[in-house]
């Protein structure tokens, strides 16, 4: 299978949609299947109102349509619903060509945090956008279900992974920092509530990783946080793993990968009961949710560090691209016809990745359904 992801949110940007999307293609490509990215790079771009530090890429629809018949995939996700996103649908839509979507920002709560707009006006639009797709996948079952309850339709479960060997317990560092240790890592803007964190009246040394168009003010504010920088890899595994409790204040994730991250590297969780924490944790022994984020905060700390640990390993981005080939199956039975092969694997993806029904193109589609 050849996979193409058309996506707005590329590098430079560091956030759980490009780490979910490179977690995904390398497993992908592990499962056999050829994945190639349609993304930003090349295109002019413009920055982001309020948050000039991100930058919108301004494609054409002919060189969206040049890089989607050099790819020549055989199936195609439109991973987010800006401009390359929009185009992308625009070309498959008038080929007749079938496509999945993902949902996996809240733009209607975004949006109106910043500016007079209401978010009904917004889940209209993504409702327009997402009800072309075969499937639009979303990442926990209670965003699932709010979505249907707006209108939405043919909705999949998409769930999220952690990579185990790169965020594990023994990766911890020495920190020259009282403890309890309290942790929050991600886009410091007004959207992620961290001031809900910082204000919190908790012993030892609050901590925050990540950048963002709040950073100033928030430091300004909290002179007694620590706030760290941008930080990836084996740098923020080393980080994550030396505290003590992960906070993830945020109302408005869809999923929060980084959740799984600080579980695999032994840190229980304090959130709200809020869409992602009610998924990951829910009542599991991993972490505490309240509406008193301070009660959270103390509550995590009792937790046992090895539980954590041990539901990470089942949360792998091995199980999360299969979920994610059985939505795309769908689209490519729908472009190539025929009944869908038996997986030699029962635990692997429902369709024959290598068979000859896999090797015709969109091209020769388009080519075929003009004719």
């Amino acid at each position: 299978m050849r996979l193409l992801i058309a996506t707005d949110a590329w590098h430079p940007q560091v956030n759980g949609v490009v780490r979910t999307l490179m977690s995904l293609a390398q497993s992908l490509r592990r499962q056999g299947v050829a994945v190639d990215f349609l993304t930003p790079e090349g295109f002019p771009s413009i920055p982001v109102p309020t948050y000039r530090c991100l930058r919108l890429a301004l494609p054409t629809p002919r060189e969206i349509a040049r890089r989607i018949e050099r790819a020549a995939p055989n199936a195609i996700h439109i991973a987010t619903e800006g401009p390359i996103g929009h185009l992308a649908r625009r070309y498959c839509i008038t080929r007749g060509l079938p496509f999945t979507t993902s949902y996996t920002t809240r733009f209607p709560e975004y949006i109106s945090a910043r500016f007079p707009i209401p978010e009904r006006w917004t889940y209209a639009a993504l409702r327009r956008f997402h009800s072309a797709a075969r499937v639009t996948m979303v990442s926990t079952r209670s965003l699932m279900t709010e979505l249907a309850s707006r209108g939405f339709d043919n909705l999949g479960l998409w769930t999220r992974g952690v990579d185990t060997d790169l965020f594990a317990p023994e990766r911890a560092i020495a920190l020259d920092l009282p403890r309890p240790r309290f942790v929050s890592v991600g886009r410091i803007a007004v959207e992620k509530n961290l001031e809900a964190f910082l204000a919190l009246d908790l012993p030892g040394t609050k901590m925050v990783i990540g950048h963002g168009p709040q950073e100033a003010e928030l430091r300004a504010r909290f002179p007694d946080a620590r706030f760290l920088g941008q930080m990836e890899g084996t740098t923020l595994a080393a980080h994550l793993a030396a505290a003590d409790v992960f906070v993830f204040p945020s109302k408005t994730d869809t999923f929060g990968i980084v959740q799984l991250e600080a579980l695999a590297s032994g840190v229980p969780v304090a959130a709200y009961p809020v869409t992602g924490p009610k998924d990951v944790i829910g009542s599991k022994p991993i972490g505490v949710l309240s509406d008193d984020l301070y009660e959270a905060c103390l509550g995590a700390l009792q937790l046992s560090r090895a539980s954590c640990r041990a539901f990470a390993l089942d949360n792998t981005w091995e199980n999360s691209a299969r979920q994610f080939l059985q939505h795309a199956s769908a689209v490519f039975m729908e472009a190539f016809g025929g009944p869908e092969p038996a997986a030699a694997n029962p635990g692997a993806p429902r369709f024959a990745i290598g068979t000859p029904r896999v090797e015709p193109a969109v091209a020769n589609i388009v080519a075929s359904r003009s004719q």
